[in-house]
């Protein structure tokens, strides 16, 4: 274990500028338990749920142990025996008071009891003061991770005043390293920040009455190390090496596509229309057919469904959320009519969804400036739905679905050219949501397991109308305000829509009136929900067909 330095990691030079000093002498680090008791091994993960940090007196000597009640019932266990998960979800905006009084990064941050605790599933940990019989001293006598840690205390009122968040321990120069927990706390919940994904050891030394007790705490941050494979307390994550196969694995039967930006796009092929996915940046980019990829929407998507959203279901339960901000490691999915100029279509292009087939219902939404949720698509009240963008938009929104596992979602893609020819394309592609089932395994298209249950029954006659709340009123005929160009020209090297510094787009998005702008990734989504192209039977469609959805 090495002292409370942060080693060779990088600093922000606008944000952290000078060295990080020692925290207290070589002879103060202590790491690890009390008693051979606490060897690593055998941990418990905890990955979310409520937990308090408590000193007490155990036969008359001061020990801090963890009442951990994320299952229902409270059951006291060693910090050294457990590994605490801030799972991918947690990482959010760092909030300037939190920051300042931390002397840390103002990025993003992995957060547990941050601003967006009452949203996501994740480790809710306190410090409970009245077991120790008097005022309890806390301190961080060892460290080793990453990047840095920090611990503070936060409330919303400090965004519109001059008073600062009250830190209690950290990592950096300018946190402190001790607090005093008062006997008569019931139960402080500070905000835990870490500045990096890895493994973290956070030693703290508890004070009761001159008499002490240390123990080592391992946390997890983030999804590029599984907690189950860390050792608990002062240990440390065992090297692993896959032993070498005969064979090489047998690729996947789709390219599946699990994080950073895809678009659904309609693209003009041969004087019809084909709708296709476009994965990539702004400057590198490749096509597919959607009846050959797969789409991951990873665990770090779970999250609880906030108030104003029942049409999701029952606030506070689980749901999967594709934000329409960009959020690294996660799928960024949004929709792109920009190889079409606007001279070359009459009107605008339908994407409809006809169908889904899986576990639960999906839906795509955004909020408005009065922070209602408005609904483009939604298979949990009937289907189908239709989405209608003009051409040359590029555009993102949320989507949620509301269980694990695999979806077939049927979309058909229409438009009007110029010259009056109704042009049409249906495709069904896959979606793996969670990690129950592994996407590599799961054939794209319309698929090979047997048939499941559909969400929702599609009528015989389109809907000509998408389905908002009902809270929301949008205009079908609402006009796109500061659509993009389509570009001239159209190769492997240009022509995404754009990827900004926070990994948004670049003037790809219609801005709509009245809805709220994104921050940091320069987002914004469409004006209105428009009405569906309705292709209506009798030789109202030409050039319309059904392209196999199966590799």
């Amino acid at each position: 274990m090495r002292a409370l330095t942060r080693g060779g990691r990088a600093c922000t030079a606008a944000v952290l500028t000078a060295a990080v000093a020692s925290l207290v002498g070589a002879a103060g680090l202590v790491a690890g338990g009390s008693g051979a008791a606490r060897a690593a091994g055998g941990a418990v993960v905890l990955g979310e749920g409520e937990l308090d940090f408590t000193p007490r007196l155990v036969d008359g000597k001061p020990q801090l142990q963890i009442d951990d009640r994320s299952g229902g019932t409270t059951v006291t266990r060693e910090p050294s025996t457990v590994v605490l998960h801030a799972v991918q979800e947690s990482l959010q905006t760092t909030l300037s008071p939190v920051a300042n009084a931390l002397g840390t990064t103002d990025l993003d941050t992995w957060q547990l009891n941050g601003w967006e605790a009452a949203d996501i599933f994740a480790p809710e940990p306190g410090w409970k003061g009245t077991e120790a019989g008097g005022d309890t001293e806390v301190t961080l006598a060892g460290f080793d991770g990453p990047g840095d840690f920090g611990m503070a205390t936060y409330t919303r009122e400090m965004d519109s005043s001059d008073i600062p968040a009250e830190a209690h321990l950290g990592s950096t120069e300018a946190a402190p390293r001790s607090f005093t927990l008062t006997g008569g706390q019931e139960r402080m919940l500070p905000t835990w920040l870490f500045t990096a994904e890895g493994v973290y050891r956070l030693t703290f030394t508890v004070t009761i009455g001159g008499a002490t007790d240390t123990e080592t705490l391992a946390v997890v941050v983030g999804d590029d190390v599984d907690p189950a494979d860390v050792l608990p307390g002062d240990g440390s994550t065992p090297t692993s090496s896959a032993p070498p196969t005969s064979q090489p694995p047998t690729p996947p039967a789709a390219h599946v596509i699990g994080e950073g930006h895809v678009d659904m796009a309609a693209r003009p092929v041969d004087g019809d229309l084909e709708f296709q996915f476009k994965e990539g940046t702004e400057t590198k980019y490749e096509w597919y057919e959607p009846g050959k990829v797969v789409l991951h929407v990873r665990p770090a998507a779970r999250r609880k469904i906030p108030e104003e959203y029942e049409f999701l279901g029952t606030v506070g339960d689980e749901v999967w959320w594709l934000p329409l901000q960009q959020k690294a490691g996660l799928l960024w999915p949004g929709w792109n009519t920009q190889e079409y100029a606007k001279d070359e279509v009459g009107g605008r292009i339908s994407f409809r969804l006809d169908s889904v087939q899986g576990p639960g219902n999906v839906a795509m939404f955004h909020t408005n400036a009065m922070a209602i949720p408005v609904v483009s698509l939604n298979s949990g009240d009937g289907l189908p739905d239709a989405h209608t963008i003009s051409p040359g938009t590029h555009s993102h929104f949320n989507w949620a679905f509301t269980a694990e596992g695999v979806y077939r979602t049927t979309f058909t893609v229409s438009a009007t050219l110029a010259d009056g020819t109704k042009v049409s394309d249906t495709e069904t592609f896959a979606w793996v949501v969670g990690d129950d089932v592994d996407p590599g395994t799961v054939t794209p298209g319309t698929g090979d397991e047997p048939t499941a249950t559909p969400t929702t029954t599609p009528s015989a006659t389109p809907s000509a109308t998408p389905t908002p709340s009902a809270s929301a009123s949008v205009s079908p005929t609402a006009p796109d305000s500061a659509s993009p160009s389509a570009s001239d020209s159209v190769n492997s090297s240009g022509g995404q829509g754009g990827s900004g510094a926070s990994g948004g787009d670049s003037g790809g998005s219609n801005a709509p009136s009245g809805t709220l702008a994104s921050t940091g990734a320069q987002v914004a989504v469409l004006a209105a929900v428009a009405a569906a192209a309705v292709l209506a039977g009798g030789g109202a469609v030409f050039l319309v067909r059904r392209r196999s959805a199966t590799p």
